[in-house]
């Protein structure tokens, strides 16, 4: 009964060498099985023992040797080869698995990239040459697939990068029962042509640019907000807080030539005065009727109160030291005014306000 419920799984590595496998804890998981195998045909066959087995945990679950012809028969025995427990004959050339593409090129042309590889020495028409890619943007691979050893496809984009990888196909059901593949070539990355280590790259380089211009366009704006809240600040204090003229630049000459000594800043620009003219003026005297002789002379005695000087227009537009003066002169203090600023003489005081 065993014959018929084995199952094994075989497969020729390019026609170089054979692999046969079976499920050993399952089956005989009492014992450990041994494996032999022949290319001979006809009667008088030569079974030749396994020289690699394949374990799983200590038990026998696989034999690897050499392809030596197209038509191969397997025997598998119990532990001291007295009883054959399964055997098969099967024709070695329908469980071949290619091996992977060598020396793989990449060709581009506008948005067409054509991969090619060498051509293998053995049923080269049995074999179909796959192409896989995927952009950083695709989940899945896209597949191509053309007649060995060349295949090409259309419709790539020049700024996104693309990973490649191929692999050899063997054809079902001319040339094989199993469809079997060979392992996939080196992955590579290409963009525009161009070899590149990985996308990775690609994508680390085009967050650096992103990252780069986000801060720079972070810092211009932060920039022009400080710019506008400090012209705003500037006019908020002025219209709060007005800027008080210094009279140093207004008096420039009486701080510069005359160290702040105003008489002999006041006697320089008396002299230098184009015009002075002194107006009196004289206080209403009302004489009644009935007033009497004393208050008249009274009256007549009373000396001016005020002494007005003013200064020709001249005088203002030659020189900016008498813009205009109004000099009040009370009886005991004179008060003289000058460019905005009052100054209070009592005696032999100056007080400027």
């Amino acid at each position: 009964g065993w014959k018929d419920v084995i199952s094994t799984t075989i497969i020729n590595f390019n026609n170089e060498k054979m692999q046969i496998t079976w499920p050993a804890r399952e089956l005989f998981s009492s014992e450990n099985v041994s494996f032999s195998y022949t290319f001979d045909e006809g009667k008088n066959k030569v079974w030749k023992p396994c020289p690699i087995y394949l374990l799983d945990k200590d038990y026998n679950s696989g034999c690897l040797f050499k392809t030596e012809g197209p038509t191969l028969a397997i025997s598998i025995r119990s532990s001291n080869g007295s009883e054959e427990l399964f055997s098969k004959t099967l024709k070695s050339d329908f469980y071949i698995k290619p091996n992977r593409p060598e020396n793989v090129t990449f060709f581009w042309k506008a948005d067409t990239v054509t991969v090619s590889c060498n051509k293998p020495e053995r049923a080269v028409k049995c074999l179909t040459l796959e192409l896989q890619y995927k952009s950083k943007f695709d989940k899945d691979w896209q597949s191509r697939t053309s007649k060995c050893c060349s295949v090409g496809e259309q419709g790539f984009d020049p700024r996104k990068c693309y990973s490649f990888r191929v692999r050899l196909k063997r054809l079902v059901p001319y040339c094989n029962v199993v469809n079997y593949s060979s392992d996939w070539a080196a992955e590579t990355f290409w963009m525009n042509g161009t070899l590149l280590d990985s996308c990775g790259d690609d994508i680390k380089s085009h967050s650096n640019t992103v990252t780069v211009l986000s801060c720079l366009l972070a810092v211009l704006l932060v920039m022009l907000i400080l710019l506008i809240l400090l012209c705003k600040w500037q006019r908020l204090r002025k219209s709060v807080m007005p800027a008080i003229p210094d009279p140093k630049y207004v008096f420039a000459d009486l701080f510069n030539d005359h160290n702040g000594n105003f008489q002999e800043w006041i006697d320089k620009t008396d002299h230098e005065m184009v015009q002075t003219k002194l107006e009196y003026e004289e206080p209403e005297c009302i004489i009644e009727e009935e007033s009497h002789q004393e208050d008249e002379k009274n009256c007549d005695k009373q000396e001016p109160q005020e002494k007005i000087f003013s200064f020709s227009r001249a005088a203002e537009n030659n020189n900016p030291k008498a813009a205009q003066i109004a000099c009040l002169m009370p009886t005991s203090n004179t008060i003289a005014s000058f460019a905005g600023f009052q100054i209070l003489m009592n005696d032999d005081m100056y007080v400027m306000l």
